[in-house]
Order: structure tokens, then sequence, then C-alpha cells
């Protein structure tokens, strides 16, 4: 292969990195939001939404990069996914914009309008979470339009909300302390099964609707090859769940909460895992059995020339994400605007 016919797969590459860390990173600040309603009385929502306010602006950033590799590496095939998908990304970007708007307003709105701000911030979150899984259904099926594809589609976009509350509680151990740091763990035994239930449906789901899916994944030797995959997400979740029953995540007592940091760990590392093998599951396709990196990519000479742009944005995105999470470290504060 020369290096313009692997400059297509590079950019393919770089748009699932991207999008990835965006799941893993704004899944679970939308997880937090999806919990806020749980929350015991104002001081503690407030806490709630301190513990993701310095770093919930860079997450979406990670969305941008994303959609934008799509629209300026792979030209042909935009057009047809977002256009598909146009209703969706709508609304997404609707919950967004509420997300962002009711962050600053709830703050400084008096007291007697703040649980407004509060049901729209749920409200985005949701409606933010659900549209994606409905996207990433529709995509992984290649906007197919029968009946066992939007069967599919629906089954993500409950599956990946769930996700996305056990990233949220798993963060809310990490980062609080006290009777909200317990409540978070009750939050995570709650969405745990629903999550496992979610992806093991998925899993036997896919191969079942998807022939290109069943053939990567069930062939002779490839079955014996990607064995370690399922079997890696399987082990995270068991000693998630197990965790979750430990004193060493909560710190009630001297000596205690020293791996309050391990449940967020392990959600992440499911969610990288399944990542991955949808990477696998696709490749060489942008839309699976319709359209891959080759056909869609743009010139040579252009990729190149954006080539230049992402060896600058990439890592200069990537350490300012860095950054921002080591200088926000350790348990959040009472959440106050100068």
């Amino acid at each position: 292969m020369t290096f313009d016919q692997f400059l297509p797969v590079l950019f393919w590459l770089l748009m699932g990195l991207a999008m990835l860390v965006y799941v893993v990173l704004d899944g679970y600040d939308l997880g937090v939001g999806m919990l806020l309603p749980l929350g015991q009385g104002d001081a503690e929502r407030d806490t709630m939404v301190s513990s993701i306010g310095p770093f919930w602006d860079a997450n979406e950033t990670w969305l941008v990069l994303g959609v934008g590799l799509l629209l300026v590496a792979f030209p042909k095939a935009q057009g047809v996914i977002l256009g598909a998908l146009y209703l969706p990304v709508t609304l997404m970007l609707l919950g967004l914009i509420l997300r962002g708007v009711a962050f600053d307003f709830r703050v400084k709105a008096r007291a007697d309008h703040k649980p407004l701000w509060n049901r729209l911030f749920f409200v985005g979150s949701v409606l933010a979470s659900v549209a994606q899984g409905w996207m990433l259904g529709r995509y992984v099926m290649g906007l197919g339009e029968s009946a066992a594809d939007y069967a599919f589609s629906t089954l993500i976009a409950l599956t990946l909300p769930v996700s996305y509350v056990l990233l949220g509680a798993c963060w809310l151990i990490l980062k609080t302390e006290g009777g909200l740091q317990r409540r978070a763990v009750v939050w995570a035994k709650r969405a745990w099964p629903a999550m496992l239930l979610g992806l093991a449906l998925v899993s036997v789901a896919t191969p079942l609707i998807s022939t290109t899916v069943r053939e990567r994944w069930f062939s002779f030797p490839n079955i014996l090859a990607l064995l370690p995959v399922p079997l890696m997400s399987g082990l995270a979740l068991v000693a998630l769940r197990g965790l979750l029953n430990s004193h060493r995540i909560v710190g009630a007592a001297p000596g205690e909460g020293k791996l309050c940091w391990l449940p967020l760990t392990l959600a992440i590392s499911v969610m990288l895992v399944g990542g991955l093998g949808l990477a696998y599951s696709l490749y060489p396709y942008v839309l699976l059995d319709r359209l891959d990196v080759w056909q869609t990519a743009a010139a040579p000479g252009s990729l190149k020339i954006l080539l230049a742009g992402a060896a600058v944005s990439l890592p200069a995105i990537g350490l300012y994400t860095v950054f921002v999470y080591r200088v926000f470290g350790g348990k959040a504060k009472a959440l106050s605007y100068a």
C-alpha cells in the first residue's frame, strides 16, 4: 500500500479516534446530567454540575473534530451520512444547546426558576444521548431501511444512554465525597445490569442482522483471534460490579476510598474495547457495505494538506484536554461564579 493509498485509512482512524474519545469523555458528563434529578437538594445538584463544569466544553471539542474530519476528508460520504441523519443530528444539537444554556442559567437564575433549568439540563442530556444512540445504530447498520435495522437503532438508542449513566455515576464516585459519593455507588449498581443487558443484546443482534459483521467475527480462525475482545469486556464489567461493593471506593474512614478512580477506569475500558470491536467490524467502510474509505476520500493532494493541519490540531486538542484534567483534578468543589 502506497502512502497515498494509506492516507484515507489514516484519516478514517483519526476520525474514529476522535469520536471514541468524545463518547468516553462527553459520555460521563451527559450521564451526570441524566442523574441530576436524583441529587438531594440544590447543594448536592450544584456539586454534581460542578464536577463536570471545567471539562464539558473540552469534551465536546472531540465531537467537532470527528465531524470535521468526516466533512473534509470524506466529502463523498458526509452528504449521504449526515443527510440521512439530519433529524437526529438536529435533536442532538438541540439537546447540547439546552445543556449549555441551562448550565449557566441554573446558577444565576432566581431560586424559583432554578428547578426549571435543572429540568432542562436533564432533558438536554437525555435528548443528546438518545439521539447519539439512534445515529450510532443507524450508522452501524449502514443506514439500512428494514424493520430489523430500525429495531437495532432503537436498541442502541436505549443502551447508549444507560452506558452514559453508568459512566456518570462512576465519575461522581471519583469526584465527590460523603453522601453524594455513596448515592453514586447506588446509581452505578442500578445502571450496571441495564448496561450489561443492552450490551449483550447488541452483541447478539449485530451479527444476526449484518452478514458482513457475522462473517468477520464468527468465521474460523477469526473467532479464536477475536475471543479476547468480549472476554475483556465481560471481565471488566464483572470487576466493576464487584468493586461497587467494596469500601475501598468510598472514603468513609482513613485509608478508605483510595480506589475511587477504578470504577470509572473499568467502565471506560469497556467503552474502549467496544470501540475497537466496532472499528474492526466496519473497516474499510466509511458506511458499512456501501462506501469504503478509498471511494469517498478527498484527493491525495488535499489529504496531505489536511494531514499537516491535523498534525497541529490533534496534538493541541489532546494537550489541552490533558491540561484541563490535570489542573482541575481532585474532588469537586462548591459551584460558584464570580
